[in-house]
């Protein structure tokens, strides 16, 4: 009987490393908006997102708080650990969530680089990405109240239009996380991070693009 349990214990454990194997691989990258309060919290949009998504997908939640899309920004996201982990999980679905951070007036001074590292970026992350593998884009959520540094004016007036630039370039697509929270200030109790709610309405719609 113990040889019997054993054994299906030892299949189970088997089954969940195939599965985990098997599983589509997708990589958030992004700042403290992606990283929400923990890379493993459950309230996080990445492990909200591999809730919805369901076990034929693996979620890995990349994002580092305060990190800059500039090469250039006072803490690229470059420099991190993480940048190197994303090269090494080889994601099948890359969600990128950079630039909130590069609206700050010591960043947004290297404007003019802006585009070019983020296609620098999107092709680093590709050379270790299947030909098939897609990449998404994120228009970041709203500021509803300037703080920290961080500029509504130039997220929408500036970056944007030069997300759209990168997106067609590259062949990425865009994902739209700035009008579902038109006009739900309350999802952004401090006006630049949403809130659990806030967070869930990103997964949900970064779900929706994915499948």
């Amino acid at each position: 009987m113990i040889k019997l349990i054993s054994s299906l214990i030892i299949m189970i454990g088997i089954f969940g490393i195939a599965s985990a194997q098997n599983a589509v691989k997708v990589a958030c990258v992004g700042n403290s908006i992606t990283q929400g309060p923990g890379r493993d919290h459950p309230e996080s949009y990445p492990l909200q997102l591999q809730y919805i998504l369901g076990k034929e997908f693996l979620v890995k939640n990349y994002g580092v708080s305060g990190r800059t899309l500039l090469k250039k920004g006072d803490f690229p996201y470059w420099d991190e650990p993480q940048f190197e982990e994303v090269l090494e999980f080889s994601p099948q679905i890359l969600i990128i969530k950079l630039g909130t951070n590069d609206s700050k007036p010591q960043n947004w001074i290297h404007k003019n680089e802006f585009k070019k590292d983020y296609l620098d970026m999107i092709a680093t992350f590709k050379s270790s990405m299947e030909k098939d593998a897609k990449i998404f884009i994120c228009i970041p959520v709203p500021v509803t109240e300037d703080n920290y540094g961080i500029t509504e004016s130039v997220l929408v007036n500036e970056m944007r239009p030069l997300l759209y630039e990168v997106a067609e370039e590259t062949g990425a697509s865009i994902i739209d996380l700035y009008t579902p929270f038109q006009g739900k200030n309350e999802l952004l109790p401090d006006g630049v991070h949403p809130n659990i709610e806030g967070l869930g309405i990103m997964a949900q719609e970064i779900a929706k693009a994915i499948k």
